[in-house]
């Protein structure tokens, strides 16, 4: 079992950055790019590979997941991360049996002994948040952290929720679910929805938390689409 990382999440909700605070030769593994600033004795080595020890996946046809591994050499030193988008970052700590599934995207950082993996889900669990049908797996023992696009909010789930999937960041896995279109359609009939125009939702149960985003990416996606950069044929 690893020490606890010692971390502070500074501007959030819309803006959010995650200082940690690494012990002398402690390590922490960091989505690939996410840096922003470190102390001179912590030491960098990008890998790519599947958990933090072999073997991650994610999007179609398995390419691998890029991860830096972050170590402080000899000293302790602070070390900032700033993910991909403006959004927040969550704490999550992982014990044997308290397991967590995370978007692919929302993966931000994650102590030595934490495992990830990911989960094929299919046509009938996929299409969160725009991704592929791919969800991170979040096993072992540890610190880990993820992100989202917006703020994050913590749903605690007895029974039964439904949630939009774009809104999705992650859930334990002690939470079952379904995905259905909007209005009731059932997944069959898929072709027909994503004509029509509607979304999809996931439908929950069990006793579990959730946590979602207070924004959709592809929404925001399609609003700045008209004022994309446009080459002239002149």
């Amino acid at each position: 079992m690893s020490a606890e990382i010692e971390y502070a999440i500074e501007h959030n909700p819309s803006y959010a950055l995650l200082k940690l605070s690494l012990q002398a030769n402690q390590m922490v593994a960091v989505e690939a790019g996410a840096m922003s600033a470190m102390d001179s004795c912590i030491e960098m080595k990008s890998k790519m590979k599947g958990g933090l020890m072999g073997g991650l996946k994610r999007m179609v046809g398995g390419e691998s997941l890029f991860i830096s591994e972050f170590t402080a050499k000899g000293k302790s030193g602070d070390l900032y991360i700033s993910p991909g988008v403006p959004g927040d970052i969550q704490h999550y700590y992982v014990t044997s049996g308290k397991n967590l599934l995370v978007q692919s995207s929302g993966f931000v950082a994650a102590g030595p002994d934490v495992t990830l993996d990911t989960q094929f889900q299919g046509l009938s669990k996929g299409f969160f948040s725009g991704e592929s049908f791919f969800l991170i797996k979040v096993t072992g023992e540890g610190d880990f952290w993820f992100s989202s696009f917006g703020a994050i909010i913590e749903i605690p789930v007895e029974n039964g929720y439904v949630v939009d999937t774009g809104y999705i960041v992650a859930f334990e896995d002690t939470l079952s679910y379904n995905v259905e279109t909007i209005g009731g359609l059932s997944f069959k009939n898929l072709k027909t929805s994503i004509l029509g125009g509607e979304g999809f939702v996931a439908r929950f149960s069990g006793s579990g938390r959730l946590w979602i985003q207070s924004r959709n990416l592809l929404p925001f996606l399609n609003f700045l689409h008209p004022f994309r950069p446009v080459k002239s044929n002149n």
